[in-house]
């Protein structure tokens, strides 16, 4: 099989991603368990692509059941050095609308229950994380989004929170006093766990409804949201293909050396298991 370029996940509404040829299914084994799925490969746009649906096919998985580490882990495996991760998320801003997609710039961690680092174990690790998606990947989606024909808007902060419950009113506009613009359950521990592999990770928030701090937020149906989903989610089809359509060949960014000052363990003071366990990602620094 040739070596992957672009990993994709597919988050809620978006199970599959059209298109793709010379389609194989692929099940992958980490050091840290299974991750959510089969990683589906396949060529889209002239590029070898690899899809995983976050929460499995059929929707089976809890966020927090959700094994970050396997599923960043697998794409590493098969060679993907770039994610583009699609969310489903509420919108903490009036201007932020239902069908509108958002690519964060920034997060904020809410969660309690969640490992967010490949690390430990007899080694540590401290990435920089001020700028925790790839700017080079935002550009080339926010670019896509517009090449699509569909509202998205670069910048602004994804609040991660915990779940599966939505947010308190009270929460809810804390967070709007903060000036967070969504709030999702699932990109934060992907963002982190990207940047320790080394790979580019951009996120399309996919803007569904209000959060409950809206006026209107309890006039909305289960039957409009899943409305809104597999709309959210053609749209999302049509900027993830053509952002792969216009990735550049080669980063220029320095997502993919990452871990090039953040070791802080003497080496002669790594476990020889955590050494092999960590080994995709060491090798390259301690061979």
């Amino acid at each position: 099989m040739a070596q992957v370029e672009i990993g994709i996940i597919g988050g809620s509404g978006l199970y599959s991603m059209p298109d793709l040829t010379e389609v194989q299914e692929v099940r992958q084994t980490t050091p840290f368990g299974n991750p959510s799925d089969a990683y589906i490969t396949g060529v889209l746009e002239g590029r070898k692509v690899a899809f995983l649906a976050r929460h499995g096919r059929g929707h089976r998985l809890l966020p927090t059941e959700l094994n970050f580490r396997a599923n960043i882990y697998g794409f590493k495996q098969l060679g993907v050095e770039r994610i583009v991760s699609v969310s489903a998320v509420g919108s903490l801003k009036e201007e932020h609308k239902p069908m509108e997609f958002v690519i964060p710039e920034q997060f904020v961690d809410r969660t309690t229950q969640r490992v967010s680092t490949f690390f430990g174990g007899g080694i540590v690790a401290h990435v920089g994380f001020g700028d925790p998606v790839c700017g080079e990947m935002t550009g080339v989606v926010n670019a896509a989004c517009k090449a699509a024909e569909v509202v998205g808007k670069l910048g602004g902060t994804y609040v991660c929170m915990e779940g599966p419950q939505f947010s308190t009113k009270a929460e809810s506009n804390l967070y709007r006093s903060w000036g967070m613009d969504v709030i999702g359950m699932t990109n934060l521990q992907e963002a982190k766990l990207a940047r320790e592999a080394e790979i580019c990770y951009v996120t399309i928030a996919m803007v569904t409804d209000y959060d409950c701090w809206h006026a209107s937020h309890n006039a909305v149906t289960v039957d409009q949201i899943v409305a809104v989903l597999h709309k959210n989610a053609e749209n999302a089809a049509r900027v993830v293909r053509q952002s792969v359509a216009t990735m550049p060949a080669t980063r220029s960014c320095k997502c993919g050396s990452a871990l090039a000052h953040a070791i802080l363990t003497d080496r002669s003071k790594i476990p020889a298991e955590a050494r092999q366990k960590l080994s995709l990602l060491l090798d390259k620094y301690l061979n």
